[in-house]
């Protein structure tokens, strides 16, 4: 069952079959900031409120930090995580720039980790939701999103095929953006084999709609059930 996403999923779709299409770039750069402005809180392109807003607008603090199954991750780490990613990917390597995250953000935040976590165990997992200050957290991934819109509103046609640059991907390594760890490291080679088409089509879009409808789950089994995995 599709709990969020459906419209997105529909114009992610078409964004796929015209990004290529040099005559289409305008109409493909539309349509991306279209999408990825339905993916971020209405507050970042100063539109009406979406289902990101619905999502978060009511959720208790509590209920950022909750494991419903042990299949499942938490709504906090679903926000650090999609951030960090779109922020590396987004700012270093399609924007052949810098990621916004830096020292004075890890300390509002009150976390101890730099990277995606995606090698977290669910213990880790636990740490970082409960201890990660969510207001900030919030703040974060809606400048990482009003970037990444910047960004991608000055892309030229000759932009879209450009390979990712092994310069970007040891900016990442370097700066401490992923891990050593083997659930972490293989992201480096993703995201090296990608132009910068394939990364606007994954991390802030599709990469985005998955875990969103996964915490709109998440959100529905938290207000109907009494016992969770971890909590």
């Amino acid at each position: 069952m599709k709990y969020f996403g459906q419209q997105q999923g529909e114009m992610h779709k078409q964004l796929a079959r015209i990004i290529y299409k040099p005559e289409k770039i305008e109409e493909a750069k539309q349509l991306f900031l279209d999408l990825h402005a339905l993916l971020h809180m209405g507050a970042v392109t100063q539109t009406s409120e979406n289902e990101v807003d619905q999502l978060l607008y009511d959720l208790k603090e509590e209920e950022y930090a909750i494991m419903p199954t042990k299949k499942d991750e938490t709504i906090a780490w679903v926000l650090w995580h999609t951030a960090r990613i779109e922020d590396l990917t987004m700012g270093i390597l399609v924007g052949v720039g810098q990621q916004i995250f830096n020292e004075e953000w890890q300390k509002k935040m009150n976390v101890s980790i730099k990277d995606t976590g995606n090698a977290l165990n669910d213990d880790e997992i636990m740490e970082l939701s409960h201890q990660i200050h969510i207001p900030t957290l919030i703040e974060y991934r809606n400048e990482v999103g009003k970037r990444t819109q910047q960004i991608v509103s000055q892309l030229q046609a000759e932009d879209i095929h450009r390979m990712v640059s092994s310069k970007g991907i040891r900016q990442i390594k370097e700066t401490g953006g992923v891990t050593s760890q083997q659930d972490s490291i293989w992201l480096l080679d993703y995201w090296g084999s990608k132009d910068i088409a394939g990364l606007l089509l994954m991390p802030p879009s599709r990469h985005l709609i998955m875990h969103f409808n996964a915490c709109v789950k998440w959100k529905q089994q938290i207000r109907i059930r009494n016992q969770f995995f971890r909590q």
